[in-house]
Parts: C-alpha cells; sequence; structure tokens
C-alpha cells in the first residue's frame, strides 16, 4: 500500500528527534498514527544511513515474543549499542506488558530516541503520563485536512472536492471506497466509532451505562458549535427519560474527549485576556464520524453551517492553533486562533444571506480593535472586501482550507 507521508506531521516529528525526548502520537483511532510511525521509519532510513533504527510493530508475529518489559528492554539493548545513534519506533506498545518500564530504562540510559504509538485505553491513563512527566512530547495526530484529502483520493481542488469532504470527513480509510457506495461507507465509519466507543471508551472507564454514554454522544453530535454546559446536557437528557447526574455527565464527556473523538473549546475574553469556564463548545474531531452519527451521510445540509464551523475549527488544530471561542460584550467571535504571537479572528457562515448576517458576520469582527487579522469564512461565490468593512477578509471555505497562515 501507498504510503503517503502527511509532511505537516513528519516536520514536527523530525523537528523534535534527539532533543532529549520521548515522541508519543496521540490522536484518535484509525486516523493514520500507524502509518505515520512507518513513514518516519522510511525518513530515518534515507536521512540517518548510518543509524540503527529499530521498528517494532506488534501486529505482526515477527514479535510476538516481545511480551514483557524485560523482553522489550533486552531486544533493544542488543540492537540498540550505546554511544550509536539509535531509534527505537514501536506501534501499538501497549501489547507489551509493563512496557513503561522498559521505555524509561532506555530513556534514562540515553540509548535511543523513543518514538512510540498505541490504543487510547491504554497510552493516556494518569498512571503512564505520572510515570513518562517530564520525559515526552505528545505529537497529535488529526484525521486529513482538505489538502491531504485530496491527496487521498486524488481529486482535484473543486467545488465538488469540497461537498465530498464536507459530507464524508477525512478518515483516511475512506480511501478504500468510493464515494457512491454510500451503505459500505456508513458500515465503515460505523464500524470505527464502535470501536472507538468500546475499546477507547467503554473499556478504558469501566463504563456501565453504555446506553447513556451513546445518548450523550448524540447530544454532541447535534448539538456541535453550540454552547452547552453540564447543566443544560444534564436537562435535556433528563428530559428525554434519562436518570443522570452532573457528575456521571461531566466523567463521560472527559472520557469522550480523552479518545479524542471529539473536544472541548472553551470560551476566551478577548477584551480581558482570560479563559472562561463553566459553558463551552464541543465539535468532532472528524466531521465524517459526526454526520455518521447523526445520520447526516451524504445530506449535511440540514446543519451546513456548524459542519463548516467544525471543519474550519479542525483546519486551525491541524495547523497547530490554539483554538477558542471569542467573547465580546458585543457578542460572540466564532474563533480566536493563537500561535505564539500570531492572532487570527474568524467568523464562519454558509451564505450572507442579507443585511443582518452580515452585519452580524462582519460587525461582531469590526468592534475588535486590535490589528489582527481578521476573516469571515463562508460559502459564497463571491468572496473579498466590503467596503463597508474595510480589513476585514471575506475568504472562501476551499481557500481558506488550503491557507497555511
Amino acid at each position: 500500500m501507498k504510503i503517503i507521508e502527511r509532511p505537516i506531521y513528519l516536520s514536527r516529528i523530525t523537528r523534535q528527534l534527539n532533543r532529549g525526548m520521548m515522541l508519543i502520537l496521540v490522536g484518535q483511532r484509525r486516523v493514520g498514527k500507524s502509518f505515520l510511525l512507518k513513514a518516519t521509519s522510511d525518513w530515518l532510513v534515507q536521512h540517518r544511513p548510518n543509524a540503527n533504527i529499530l521498528f517494532i510493530d506488534k501486529d505482526f508475529n515477527d514479535f510476538s515474543f516481545l511480551k514483557t518489559a524485560e523482553d522489550l528492554y533486552s531486544f533493544a539493548v542488543e540492537k540498540l549499542p550505546l554511544g550509536e545513534e539509535n531509534y527505537l519506533l514501536i506501534d501499538e506498545v501497549q501489547d507489551i506488558s509493563d512496557f513503561e518500564t522498559a521505555l524509561r530504562g532506555l530513556y534514562a540510559e540515553n540509548r535511543c530516541q523513543i518514538i512510540v504509538t498505541g490504543s487510547n485505553a491504554y497510552m493516556f491513563s494518569a498512571e503512564i503520563a505520572t510515570k513518562f512527566s517530564g520525559r515526552y512530547i505528545e505529537v497529535p495526530v488529526r484525521a486529513l485536512d482538505y489538502d491531504e484529502f485530496l491527496e487521498f483520493h486524488d481529486l482535484d481542488d473543486s467545488h465538488e472536492s469540497l461537498i465530498k469532504f464536507i459530507q464524508f470527513g477525512g478518515m483516511p480509510g475512506l480511501a478504500n471506497y468510493k464515494f457512491d457506495e454510500i451503505p459500505e461507507i456508513k458500515a465503515y465509519l460505523q464500524g470505527v466509532y464502535n470501536t472507538i466507543v468500546l475499546k477507547d471508551i467503554v473499556a478504558r472507564e469501566q463504563i456501565r451505562n453504555i446506553a447513556f454514554l451513546e445518548n450523550l454522544l448524540q447530544f454532541v453530535a447535534d448539538n456541535v458549535g453550540r454552547l452547552v454546559s453540564v447543566n443544560s446536557i444534564v436537562k435535556y437528557l433528563k428530559s428525554q427519560g434519562g436518570k443522570v447526574t452532573n457528575d456521571l455527565t461531566s466523567r463521560y464527556i472527559k472520557a469522550i474527549c480523552n479518545a479524542f473523538i471529539a473536544d472541548e473549546t472553551v470560551r476566551y475574553d478577548i477584551h480581558g485576556k482570560r479563559i472562561f469556564d463553566l459553558i463551552s463548545k464541543y465539535y468532532f474531531s472528524d466531521i465524517g464520524l459526526r454526520n455518521c452519527i447523526v445520520n447526516e451521510i451524504p445530506n449535511v445540509f440540514g446543519s451546513i453551517e456548524l459542519v463548516i464551523e467544525n471543519i474550519v475549527r479542525n483546519h486551525l488544530l491541524v495547523l497547530g492553533f490554539d483554538v477558542y471561542v471569542g467573547v465580546l460584550p458585543s457578542g460572540e467571535i466564532d474563533f480566536v486562533a493563537k500561535k505564539g504571537e500570531q492572532t487570527i479572528y474568524i467568523q464562519v457562515a454558509y451564505k450572507l444571506s442579507g443585511k443582518e448576517t452580515i452585519k452580524r458576520e462582519f460587525g461582531n469582527l469590526e468592534a475588535i480593535k486590535d490589528n489582527y487579522p481578521k476573516y469571515v469564512v463562508t460559502m459564497e461565490d463571491i468572496t473579498g472586501s466590503l467596503k463597508e468593512y474595510p480589513g476585514i477578509h471575506h475568504i472562501h471555505l476551499r481557500d481558506f482550507l488550503k491557507t497555511s497562515f
């Protein structure tokens, strides 16, 4: 199978090599962490020809003898002599009992650069985070961005390609399907969703009330991009006959976020430069999974504005921004994106359907009195600046998703 390198992630990995930290690839299940690890191995072979590279893939029987931390440590010591340039890459590291003990030992000896992936159900417990504390860097890996989607499916950049991306999302496994194979695509996405729920949420958190978990996921999917609180979620689910509490809901929401299927975007006071809690927005890591949960494949247009808002937010995360919901006395800014000294303000709308919509989207941005870039992202055929709102960029979603900022 052809390996597409995904250079934005490969670059983040290679820039961190040999800086004294273990690298752990994290992200939702099936977004391509294993393929990225193999691409990293191929990069090392090409760019570090004199290095010792040990690639362990626990899905293969060739490494079935590695069962314990002692097995892993002894094998790595045999293959990676001290004092040489060594790289240890392990896929599905959780299949080795007490693997963290071996990794800590190899790290302490400064024997090798360690790069691993693993199941979310095992890799991100508080216990492992404590054992690795100060010794590792997480490299988040996300579903395909729009440019990657075009490459994976061998598509030209067009309106039709964008619609496919909006409908089906960016799970790499979709490359095995044709876009008119709707039942098969739904079955694939449902399978990914079921695996995440059962292995990365239920198993990890030892959840018993699976029906409540699925109702909660349905609520989050239905309310992508809407401000919600734990209280409002509990009130809604109780109205549907559920017996829930705030503590249980908070625990389950945290479990959902820990599995990377969806995550929280908190509010940020633009003038006061502070974070608000209690009320947040939630977005899905892959819009295709969200559309599958709410049965909107292929017809997403009933919630198109929220869907493209989710897509805009994911693009910003792929680019390495921290993303917040902006709060002003006069209203809300869909996204405040920050990366180092860089800040971008963004409003998202499907269409500028009238003067009131234009006033809301452009006017809220106009109320921000600093000089950071401001964008209104839509799917209008005609874009560009409006004379009434100088300095605010009106950009088509396709162009926005192809911009690196």
